[in-house]
């Protein structure tokens, strides 16, 4: 897993890329990015699998504050990421979030 950040010089957002390997993801033939950027809606962000099967999404991400995510593979198995800056309580499960400050 990882992800990177690029702040834009004209405007106070981030490009932001989530990466998802096979290595963690397994025979997956889908995932999708969720979290409080699209309202948790399961179905907003899918992210798009290269030749290799790393599945991949980039965000133009307001800067200035923290985002909880998760990922959703083939829309049954969450998925935290490792590369998170921090990890965040749930309101919804005993279950942590990803977090990545921008």
């Amino acid at each position: 897993m990882a992800i990177t950040k690029k702040e834009l010089k004209s405007k106070p957002v981030s490009k932001v890329t989530f990466k998802v390997t096979k290595e963690v993801i397994g025979e997956a033939t889908t995932v999708f990015l969720v979290g409080d950027f699209n309202g948790w809606d399961q179905t907003a962000e899918p992210l798009k699998a290269d030749k290799k099967g790393t599945f991949s999404a980039t965000l133009d991400l307001e800067t200035g504050r923290d985002y909880q995510f998760r990922y959703l593979v083939d829309g049954v198995r969450w998925e935290n990421d490792e590369a998170a800056d921090k990890y965040a309580q749930s309101p919804f499960s005993d279950a942590q979030n990803s977090v990545v400050s921008l």
